[in-house]
């Protein structure tokens, strides 16, 4: 069969895409260092010309303070199109690699900051397209999308991913696979970022205390709230993870403040969660409690028309030797925006390994050749 064939050439270019993965790694591209993603994505593109040519549409888009997006279609042998999606972004600052530079160990497991979120299935996405074009196998107008904005919330390429999935046949999402044995990604929950902001009354401690309303302990009482509205049977988890306030010890606060990450898998938790953050009051009624900050993705929740293209991705990869599992996983992805829309999308189509975010960051690249091999058949599969 021809992913057979697909899978045997990558196996022989596995050498040239671990030098890619090199050649990518290598470029530092932590998301709040406009300079540094500028130049990123600069190389990324000329890489990707050196492997598929120049394509027959370049679109640039502006990501203000952070990294810029780039849109390049491809034409295929079928007049439907594809949207590959990929970030180029990492949550590593610059300098990181200096300390811990690109390797490969004897058992080929590779290293470095970003290798398995996400540039690993970078170079599996721009192979794969190289691969079918090698073969001469049908394949779709393949659009690839590469954000410089995914790691802090997709802000600015948020309505790009939206309009770009709307006339497509299938959204594919080459972020990293769940798990060692490479699980592809039909569920992930939605996700909010707040901050809830206490003002007190400052006074002495020792003095008058009774003048002063502590805006610390005020928010203690709240942050117990706060972490009660999670709840497991709804997938629903609050995650107080920063608290900051007060000046000094011996005095009464006038200020603290928290951070909070939510994640939700079932859209109406949203609603839930947004009215018991407005209903916060603090007990003392001298002090003021403001909420901030809001949802920057919805919820991946399966649909029919991503449930097919799963379906498909389990044959190819049978036809491959390994069986595919889908999973549901914390994090989210642009592939929440298609989700939410109602619009067929598989997401984890990229590298197997572990780490994200971490410093144990690494990827198997003995599963490459295979993970190129099931993009490539998917896309195949769409155009036929």
């Amino acid at each position: 069969m021809s992913v057979h064939r697909i899978q045997a050439l990558a196996r022989t270019a596995l050498p040239e895409m671990t030098d890619d993965l090199r050649t990518l790694v290598e470029l530092e591209t932590p998301s709040n260092d406009k300079e540094l993603m500028d130049a990123g994505l600069a190389a990324l593109e000329a890489w990707a010309g050196r492997r598929l040519g120049s394509p027959d549409e370049r679109r640039h888009h502006d990501g203000g303070p952070h990294g810029d997006m780039l849109e390049l279609l491809y034409r295929g042998t079928s007049p439907v199109t594809v949207l590959v999606l990929c970030h180029y972004d990492t949550v590593w600052p610059a300098g990181t690699l200096a300390e811990w530079p690109f390797h490969v160990d004897d058992d080929q497991l590779a290293t470095g900051p970003g290798v398995f979120d996400m540039k690993c299935g970078l170079v599996q996405a721009v192979w794969a397209l190289s691969l079918l074009r090698r073969l001469g196998l049908p394949r779709p107008a393949v659009r690839l999308f590469l954000n410089g904005d995914e790691e802090i919330g997709s802000p600015a390429s948020r309505p790009h991913v939206e309009r770009l999935s709307e006339d497509v046949v299938a959204t594919l999402v080459c972020e990293a696979a769940a798990g060692p044995k490479g699980a592809l990604k039909t569920a992930r929950k939605g996700g909010g970022i707040f901050e809830v902001t206490v003002e007190g009354v400052e006074a002495h401690a020792g003095l008058e205390p009774e003048r002063g309303a502590s805006a610390v302990h005020a928010l203690a009482e709240l942050v117990t709230s706060i972490a009660a509205l999670g709840s497991p049977e709804q997938g629903t988890t609050v995650n107080v993870g920063v608290i900051s306030g007060g000046t000094r010890g011996n005095v009464v606060a006038g200020h603290a403040r928290c951070a909070i990450d939510v994640r939700i898998a079932v859209p109406a938790e949203a609603a839930r969660i947004d009215a018991a953050l407005a209903a916060l009051r603090p007990a003392d009624p001298r002090v003021r409690a403001t909420v901030t900050g809001g949802w920057n993705r919805p919820p991946m929740v399966p649909s029919p028309a991503s449930g097919l293209l799963f379906k498909q991705a389990q044959s190819i990869a049978a036809d491959l030797g390994w069986t595919a599992h889908g999973t549901s996983v914390g994090g989210a992805s642009d592939g929440n925006f298609v989700a939410a829309l109602g619009r067929p999308v598989l997401d984890g189509l990229g590298a197997v390994g572990d780490g994200a975010h971490a410093r144990h960051e690494h990827v198997h690249l003995d599963h490459v050749p295979t993970r190129t091999a099931l993009i490539a058949g998917l896309l195949s599969a769409c155009a036929t």
